[in-house]
């Protein structure tokens, strides 16, 4: 598990010396896992294929499905596409836990999968993916890809007009599409879809035991709260804090999108979108409420 020291200095290093440092460390821990944790209940699948938008707490997913705890009951250990430098539609190795796939259903569907596999997807009201958006690459995601680009020309912008300009990034990137791509895909016992909100809820003991489940991995009722526990949002969120850097787990909170949208935001956000709130079964409001000030 990065310690403190790591988290620091992922905030403060180059991104190819990130990328480095990150495949050793990955692989580091997964040789001290196969030597020191016995694999008690293998799982049935080859493969676990970790699918999902942005800002869809897969961070917080990937570093669960990294636990040992998880290899214990499943034999599989964790792979990072972005440090090996993964290009679609590459193979993955056998016997790993694939998180995060940042993909459409289509491009999904195009890597070689083995036989015995499972996926799943999170997706999240695409409303709060916007504001978590906004926030994560104004102050706290760490400065990779096009962040610190976009995160320049938020610094700049009050914060209507930044999320107006997130709202065209994603539109831009595809992101919304590609939401809709795994929405609209057809139904198949191998993949199954999530709530961001249903896995971060009340009901998230439940929720995170059918997600391990549909994955071949039955975590005992005591070892899933010790799971549950130890990567709670609140001490992710804590020792990100006494790191040094600032807090990736901001607010996470679902319908936070009520407290950001005013009449423009919302009306950008509807063209880029058409019916995709509908169309995933969230609640839409009969009016929308006034943009909190700052």
């Amino acid at each position: 598990m990065i310690n403190r020291t790591v988290t620091f200095a992922k905030h403060h290093t180059p991104n190819s010396v990130r990328v480095v440092a990150r495949r050793m460390l990955l692989e580091a821990h997964n040789a001290k896992v196969r030597m020191t944790v016995p694999v008690q209940a293998p799982s049935a699948y080859e493969n676990v294929f970790h699918c999902a938008m942005r800002k869809t707490a897969s961070q917080w997913i990937k570093a669960m499905l990294s636990d040992p705890l998880v290899y214990r009951h499943s034999g599989l250990l964790p792979y990072d596409p972005r440090p090996y430098k993964w290009q679609h539609p590459e193979p993955f190795p056998s016997g790993r836990i694939v998180s995060s796939l940042f993909l459409s259903h289509k491009k999904f569907q195009a890597i070689p999968r083995p036989e015995r596999c499972r996926a799943f997807f999170v997706m999240r009201d695409p409303r709060d993916i916007v504001v978590s958006s906004y926030f994560s690459t104004r102050s706290s995601h760490t400065p990779m890809g096009d962040i610190p680009r976009v995160r320049k020309v938020l610094l700049e912008k009050p914060r209507k007009e930044g999320l107006l300009y997130v709202i065209s990034h994603l539109t831009a990137k595809g992101s919304f599409k590609a939401l809709r791509s795994w929405a609209v895909a057809p139904e198949a016992d191998d993949i199954r879809l999530f709530r961001y909100e249903d896995l971060t809820g009340p009901d998230q003991r439940a929720e995170v035991d059918r997600l391990l489940r549909h994955c071949g991995i039955v975590l005992p009722p005591a070892e899933l709260d010790s799971l549950l526990s130890h990567y709670s949002f609140s001490r992710m969120r804590s020792e990100k804090e006494v790191a040094g850097a600032i807090s990736h787990y901001r607010k996470g909170e679902a319908g936070d999108w009520e407290n950001h949208f005013d009449d423009d935001i919302h009306e950008a956000f509807a063209a880029a979108t058409g019916d995709l709130v509908e169309l995933l079964g969230y609640p839409v409001p009969s009016r929308i409420p006034h943009q909190r000030t700052e």
